[in-house]
């Protein structure tokens, strides 16, 4: 999170046994100490906090990568200190962008020549990805109205109500609209027709995702491009198509290479796609691609030479490491297509052992689908005694980090747990996670319902029936829960 909160205000300072080896005083928790520590004390203090943090490999909330080979770690370590916008001074490092860039195009059969160099560039991540593509396209949409007469104040983007909340960000910082398809029980991705028939003369792009962060399927692009296609020809329009495959960018062409989503179809012009997911690199590093020269602005890019010869650039960001640029070649060159098709169709492979071992349980509906993203999201068949949000915090005790959330509108009522695949989550993993949620179900069938639960759904008022909605509900279940688990933690007797 961006913003800083104070987690206590009557523990002021920072307290370690082992470093009072080497300091006696405790140091001010939100406040520059006076003097210097020494280096072991402060190692020592630091270290002793983050013992407190989850474990990496046991948070199946996330999708980015949580190892890499110790050579690559070597070679992350070594570029440390190396600021990659400075490109005059560390020419191999740019060199090494722009093979990426070019090897990433190509895997998303991008229309370029033998010889020819694609149009990309590296990025912190997708978020970052997305607000330079989304430029590119309100840049673009401009310019045309512009040369036509026509007003150029009020563009819009269509996408689904399942977006990363990036999207948002965009449209909020960058003054666009956001027309959002709404979903329904069942139908957890955008709506293809429902998108088009959103779109208008002020539509800078229609956002394709490939890989929902909700249940991790691919959207329909080649529909969409058909519809849009249509709708191009009949209004005189040439809305395009932006793919975010943040997720599914370096999942689809090894696992589903005939799947059209791509640079194959003549409406995308631009996709995005994150290294640190299935790209196998640590954070934060992600990519995106332009079909051509054409669909990037040129006024969009700097030219800089006060860091030596002439620069150009377009990005976010000014200063970054070179470590992730660096770690995001050595994958592609050493696991090559080979090597990134074994990984996918292992985590996949492990995907199916983690649902076919929740669907034994009979308790559980399965809303991920086979072609996707190697998640499994799953929701309770009966949540009338015990929801997914206490499932999700008894798991804890276990280890596991597993989100519990709610979808978002038309179907807020439907609540979801969702594990994410990555490579280092093992076949043993998934056999053990399944058994540590069997445990949590089994004690959860003993424990009393919820008081919600309870309740009648509906309140009584004299003769009134005052009828909750399904979101009030949910609320009021979650609230109840987190008080019951404060509860049991303050209790210092319990034991668990």
């Amino acid at each position: 999170m961006v913003l800083s909160k104070i987690a206590s205000e009557s523990d002021i300072s920072v307290h370690s046994t082992f470093a009072s080896r080497y300091v006696r005083e405790s140091l001010p928790r939100y406040k520059m100490p006076e003097n210097s520590t020494p280096k072991e004390a402060a190692f020592q203090i630091i270290n002793d906090e983050l013992m407190l943090d989850g474990k990496p490999r046991l948070n199946l909330a996330s999708f980015v990568t949580t190892w890499m080979e110790p050579e690559c770690d070597k070679l992350i370590m070594d570029a440390m200190n190396k600021n990659y916008v400075d490109m005059d001074e560390y020419p191999v490092t740019t060199e090494l962008q722009n093979r990426c860039v070019n090897m990433i195009a190509r895997l998303f059969n991008a229309p370029l020549g033998e010889s020819e160099a694609a149009v990309g560039v590296g990025t912190v991540g997708s978020s970052e990805a997305i607000m330079l593509a989304g430029l590119a396209f309100k840049r673009k949409w401009q310019n045309k109205r512009r040369a036509e007469g026509k007003p150029f104040d009020k563009p819009n983007i269509v996408t689904g109500a399942n977006v990363q909340v990036c999207w948002e960000k965009f449209a909020r910082y960058f003054e666009v609209e956001l027309k959002e398809v709404k979903l329904s029980e069942g139908y957890y991705v955008m709506d293809p027709v429902k998108a088009v028939e959103m779109v208008d003369e002020n539509t800078i792009c229609v956002a394709a995702i490939l890989g929902s962060t909700l249940n991790g399927e691919f959207e329909d692009v080649k529909l969409l491009n058909d519809l849009l296609t249509e709708k191009n020809k009949i209004t005189g329009w040439d809305t395009p198509i932006h793919v975010d495959a943040a997720s599914g960018g370096f999942i689809a062409p090894f696992l589903w290479p005939e799947l059209e989503w791509d640079f194959r179809l003549p409406l995308v012009k631009s996709i995005n796609v994150s290294g640190h997911k299935y790209g196998l690199v640590y954070a934060g590093v992600g990519w995106v691609i332009w079909r051509s020269k054409e669909d990037l602005p040129e006024e969009l890019i700097f030219h800089i030479n006060y860091l030596g010869a002439d620069q150009p650039t377009f990005t976010l960001n000014f200063s970054k490491g070179s470590s992730q640029i660096i770690a995001q070649y050595y994958q592609l060159i050493r696991l090559g297509y080979e090597g990134y098709k074994n990984v996918m169709e292992n985590c996949h492979q492990n995907a199916i052992v983690l649902k076919e071992g929740l669907e034994k349980t009979g308790r559980f509906e399965i809303v991920s689908k086979q072609i996707g993203v190697p998640l499994v999201a799953f929701s309770l068949k009966d949540n009338s005694r015990h929801d997914e949000f206490e499932i999700a915090e008894m798991l804890r005790r276990f280890g596991w980090i597993v989100p519990a959330y709610t979808m978002p509108a038309d179907a807020q009522h439907v609540t979801v747990l969702r594990v994410v695949i990555r490579e280092d989550f093992s076949r043993t993993l998934a056999e053990r996670l399944v058994l540590d949620i069997t445990k949590v179900l089994h004690e959860l069938d003993t424990l009393p319902a919820r008081i919600s639960a309870k309740m009648s759904v509906t309140q009584r008022n004299g003769k009134n029936v005052v009828k909750k909605t399904a979101l009030e509900t949910q609320r009021e279940i979650t609230t109840y829960w987190k008080n019951f688990v404060l509860t049991k933690k303050s209790n210092k007797n319990t034991i668990c």
